[in-house]
């Protein structure tokens, strides 16, 4: 019989492995979706030659940015290309060679899940690239000795603002090659590890 600590030192050495090969940037070789603003995010704009209008700002939790001459716009939701557009878009009504250079996304805040239950430390993880629910478990220091490994739910906001509750398989997630359970999360997404 395998004792509990060495059952738990073998389970967090397979997240470790796990980790070792996951992609730096997973967001690209997930099919190269673009990053989406959120709210908390700090973003760079630039105005080209024009010093007043250009500025660092923090996404709102309601998602909307201010700047000088157009004042609020949304920005959460948006690629840093569409918010540029309608930035664009709007300074025309008040100087139309005005020219956004760029929207750069300096400090990436709004990307947090939430691991909860039988995990060794439950709690809001701000990540700062696409995680899956493998790594997030890993962030949460595994799970505890209680842990229902194979009940494990994940809570996932729709956008009519019901949730949609997926179960999720420890098994599955580490041995059947051809599950989808082990999936990037989302911004707001939780696990709960009954």
């Amino acid at each position: 019989m395998f004792s509990r600590h060495l059952v738990k030192m073998l389970t967090c050495a397979l997240f470790a492995l796990f980790l070792a090969g996951a992609p730096a940037n997973a967001a690209n070789e997930a099919g190269g979706s673009e990053y989406l603003i959120g709210p908390e995010d700090v973003l760079e704009i630039v105005v080209w030659r024009n010093t007043e209008l250009s500025r660092q700002v923090t996404v709102r939790p309601d998602g909307r940015i201010t700047l000088p001459l157009i004042g609020e716009l949304p920005a959460a939701g948006l690629t840093p290309e569409k918010l540029r557009a309608e930035i664009v878009e709007r300074l025309k009504e008040y100087q139309q060679s005005a020219v956004v250079a760029s929207v750069i996304v300096q400090s990436v805040n709004s990307y947090r899940v939430y691991v909860l239950g039988q995990v060794q430390v439950p709690g809001s993880y701000t990540l700062k690239s696409r995680t899956t629910v493998l790594q997030a478990l890993s962030l949460a220091g595994g799970f505890s000795q209680f842990a229902s490994k194979n009940k494990i739910v994940l809570i996932r906001k729709r956008a009519d603002g019901l949730d949609d509750k997926i179960q999720v398989k420890f098994n599955d997630l580490v041995y059947d090659e051809e599950s989808r359970a082990n999936e990037y999360l989302l911004p707001g997404d939780t696990i709960f590890v009954p």
